[in-house]
């Protein structure tokens, strides 16, 4: 059994922002493989499913995002499962918007999601970092993530968003480098071959016509007999 976490602030008014991508990760996992309703449990939100015959629970944590470490602590304990069952998706400063990179273990980098986790389960989960960009200036963090994304940005977001979605199985299966192939074929698409070209058959010629014949009929008899 897996748990995938998404990681994001609850309520309408953050439901756009940056720092939420990680709801938005699986609710799209959550709609295109069939899950169940989501329902209250574990002070957040959770559905169950299955990926490729492996069983997944996905969990949006009701707590804020610095308490998010409670909500993931609690429903870890109830399933009886361990840390490196847990897989957090959630929003990365440092990769740039439409980037994707997945890890286990190692530090939560200042990320006050992954700060509550580290305390409640430890730090060796696997994380979905979902590169969201930086502002330039760690004073305008605070205000950045808790932005919605820019009109200009839902092309990309959405080609993620269906990418999570294609290689979730993949993660299920603990196969992170074919997860992040399916994401890297929505987010590229392969380019179609180029039509091939043919050499073009130049027009044939039209027939040119004969001189018009000006000589004499004494001329033309005497030609004959020469």
């Amino acid at each position: 059994m897996q748990l995938f976490v998404g990681l994001g602030n609850p309520g309408a008014k953050y439901a756009g922002n940056r720092h939420n991508i990680g709801f938005m990760a699986v609710d799209r996992i959550a709609g295109d493989h069939g899950f169940g309703p989501w329902r209250a449990k574990f002070q957040g939100h959770v559905t169950e499913g299955v990926l490729e015959g492996e069983k997944v629970i996905l969990l949006k944590p009701g707590t804020f995002m610095n308490l998010s470490g409670q909500s993931v602590g609690e429903a870890m304990r109830f399933y009886k499962l361990t840390p490196g069952d847990v897989t957090v998706f959630h929003d990365e400063l440092d990769l740039a918007p439409g980037k994707l990179r997945v890890k286990t273990g190692g530090g939560h980098a200042g990320h006050n999601g992954l700060r509550s986790i580290h305390a409640h389960i430890g730090a060796e989960y696997a994380r979905v970092r979902l590169g969201i960009g930086h502002p330039g200036h760690k004073d305008r963090v605070a205000g950045y993530v808790l932005q919605d994304f820019a009109k200009a940005d839902q092309d990309w977001l959405d080609d993620m968003m269906r990418g999570i979605a294609d290689g979730a199985p993949w993660l299920a299966q603990g196969k992170p480098d074919r997860f992040q192939n399916a994401v890297a074929q929505r987010m590229t698409p392969p380019r179609p071959k180029p039509e091939r070209k043919t050499k073009p058959v130049p027009d044939p010629e039209p027939p040119q016509e004969a001189p018009e014949d000006t000589r004499s009929a004494l001329q033309k008899l005497a030609d004959r007999f020469l």
